[in-house]
């Protein structure tokens, strides 16, 4: 179990919902005010932000390393420094974005992007830290965070299995093991068919920690499943509405979607319950609907029971169907009228 400012993530509780506010504010405080606030309406457990500039994160130069061309991408044709200073999040707004979520009975936190960012982000007190799916590399700032002691939540998206490992141990080297794998698609949106959540189970097996989806699919069908699967952690994207257009606004999800995928993933998290092949209490008034034996027409003493008189209907008060054909040619030994629930009884000794 892991445990992020009094909230436990573990199977035995409901999955922890992360809404990611990204660049969604579209370089608006109020905004990402408002976004807070219709997060925490919608239900999720937390908001995250990204802390960051265009120059803790890459070059300011111009030339084909440093430029988007995959066609597929959102961002294609923009250079990395534009980006993300189009995408960032001002530092000066955490404070105020943070104080809003305490407000709200939500928690706060943030993805650091270097450790300048980690010094700041301590001065504000966050009570986890989350590592973006491109700095699982990033060794010397994943120890840095790992000496804070606190819960680290990692995206694998764009990971080997190796990274992966690397990554944990790097981390467990500096005696933190509060560590949370998210199983993540780093492609924007992610098709569902690429999302692979078997590996959730796999994952959790061999690393031996919590494990949940970071999530870049349309919809919340992937997350949703994703609980079944064994995830305790779900991250995804949000925004007032992607009609707004925010740098991540197309694989965002919107706020009564938000509140679906909170109230889905309960419902999910609760029906996993445990290996049961017995009725429940709250099936026990269903047995009017299953078949039994009932006696069909009026009988008198010592008449034989046959095709006629003995049947197989609702209700199931009776003895079970698969006595019936040792029943057939047997004498009942006292009347008995049509609707009898059939007994043993009736055959006497």
């Amino acid at each position: 179990m892991v445990e992020i400012a009094n909230k436990k993530i573990d199977k035995k509780y409901k999955p922890f919902i992360i809404a990611e506010i990204s660049g969604n504010h579209n370089q608006s405080l109020s905004r990402a005010l408002q976004i807070v606030g219709m997060a925490a309406k919608s239900g999720v457990d937390a908001i995250k932000l990204q802390t960051y500039t265009a120059d803790t994160m890459t070059l300011d130069v111009q030339n084909d390393d440093f430029l988007i061309k995959d066609p597929n991408s959102l961002w294609s044709g923009q250079y990395l420094h534009k980006l993300y200073e189009q995408a960032h999040t001002p530092w000066e707004w955490h404070e105020a974005i943070f104080n809003r979520c305490s407000e709200l009975g939500i928690i706060g936190f943030s993805t650091p992007f270097d450790e300048s960012a980690v010094d700041f982000l301590e001065k504000l007190n966050v009570p986890c830290y989350k590592i973006a799916s491109f700095e699982i590399n990033h060794l010397p700032l994943l120890k840095e965070i790992a000496k804070t002691n606190k819960p680290i939540i990692i995206s694998t998206g764009r990971s080997s299995l190796s990274d992966i490992d690397e990554a944990v141990k790097t981390i467990k080297s500096e005696n933190n093991n509060k560590i949370i794998l998210l199983k993540c698609t780093s492609s924007y949106p992610a098709n569902p068919k690429d999302s692979n959540i078997l590996t959730i189970p796999h994952m959790k097996k061999l690393f031996g920690c919590q494990v949940g989806l970071s999530d870049h699919t349309l919809g919340i069908g992937v997350a949703i499943a994703s609980v079944a699967l064994g995830a305790t952690v779900i991250e995804k994207h949000f925004t007032i509405s992607r009609a707004d257009e925010g740098v991540d606004s197309e694989f965002s999800l919107e706020p009564q979607e938000m509140k679906n995928l909170v109230e889905e993933s309960y419902r999910a998290w609760q029906a996993l319950g445990k290996i049961n092949y017995c009725f429940t209490k709250s099936e026990e008034k269903s047995i009017q609907f299953k078949r039994s034996l009932y006696i069909s027409k009026n009988m008198k003493k010592g008449e034989v029971l046959t095709q006629n008189n003995l049947r197989i209907v609702r209700p199931g008060y009776g003895l079970h169907p698969r006595y019936y054909e040792q029943l057939l040619g047997k004498k009942v030994s006292f009347d008995i009228k049509m609707g009898t629930p059939v007994k043993w009884e009736i055959l006497g000794e």
